[in-house]
């Protein structure tokens, strides 16, 4: 349940958890669920236990796996790994318990830097404000924002988060965001924008895309332009007005 990716932002996913549930419309075409119920068909042991219809589908059932816990253990090479690209850390069904064995093994590896991204910031910080005080360096929170209305549900609980990193994964990107309300900084080190992609894949208007973008530069925020998204991720490329965009923050020492 770990292996390369061809997610821009990253070099390797994880999944010591799979499966999630639908929590806003940036969930509509999950590209993880699609693939859960994919993955089903063929027989994975993974994808074998379905969720709930009505917010998640056939081989999604949110679900612990511990023998894939010691999988980047043996990943010697330093590494970006995207923490559960197949599910949320911070789903309901994942125990307080598993979530401190997860962050263990990212401890226990300092050669890698683990993205952790969530729709479920509140849980994140109430974890690890408990369990976790201390940030480890190698550990980048984020939360997927795809509006304003989410921007303001899901910033304020990620900033409360005792994290190195903090970052957001605007991506289906569905509306326009402002992250400045004031002059003051949002206490954000990363921003990842891109458009949906795949059947029935909702547009992003350039608009939103290039505020993002500007907003960044002049808070001096590393940006990430991963897509525009259309049929399949590769659809409309990834140049924003002539360039790509591949900015990281740098890793906390």
């Amino acid at each position: 349940m770990a292996d390369k990716t061809a997610i821009e932002w990253t070099d390797a996913t994880w999944n010591p958890t799979t499966g999630c549930d639908r929590v806003s419309p940036g969930c509509d075409h999950c590209y993880a669920m699609t693939l859960a119920k994919r993955l089903k068909g063929m027989g994975s042991k993974a994808y074998q236990e379905d969720g709930d219809p009505a917010t998640s589908g056939p081989g999604f059932l949110a679900h612990e796996w511990p023998g894939a816990l010691g999988r980047p253990l043996g990943w010697h090479a330093p590494r970006r790994i995207f923490v559960n690209s197949m599910s949320d850390l911070f789903h309901k069904s994942i125990s307080d318990e598993y979530i401190r064995r997860v962050w263990t093994v990212m401890e226990m590896t300092p050669q890698h830097t683990y993205q952790v991204l969530t729709k479920r910031p509140g849980r994140m910080a109430s974890f690890l404000r408990r369990y976790r005080p201390e940030p480890l360096p190698n550990v980048w929170g984020g939360t997927s924002v795809e509006d304003q209305h989410w921007a303001t549900v899901r910033i304020p609980p990620l900033k409360a988060a005792p994290l190195a990193i903090r970052f957001l994964s605007c991506e289906p990107l569905l509306g326009p965001v402002n992250l400045f309300a004031s002059t003051d900084s949002p206490l954000l080190d990363w921003v990842i924008v891109g458009g949906e992609s795949g059947p029935g894949a909702r547009p992003m208007h350039s608009s939103w895309a290039r505020h993002l973008r500007d907003q960044c530069i002049r808070h001096e925020v590393p940006f990430l332009f991963k897509q525009w998204g259309g049929k399949t991720p590769k659809s409309g490329g990834r140049v924003l007005d002539g360039r790509t965009w591949d900015e990281y923050p740098e890793r906390v020492a």
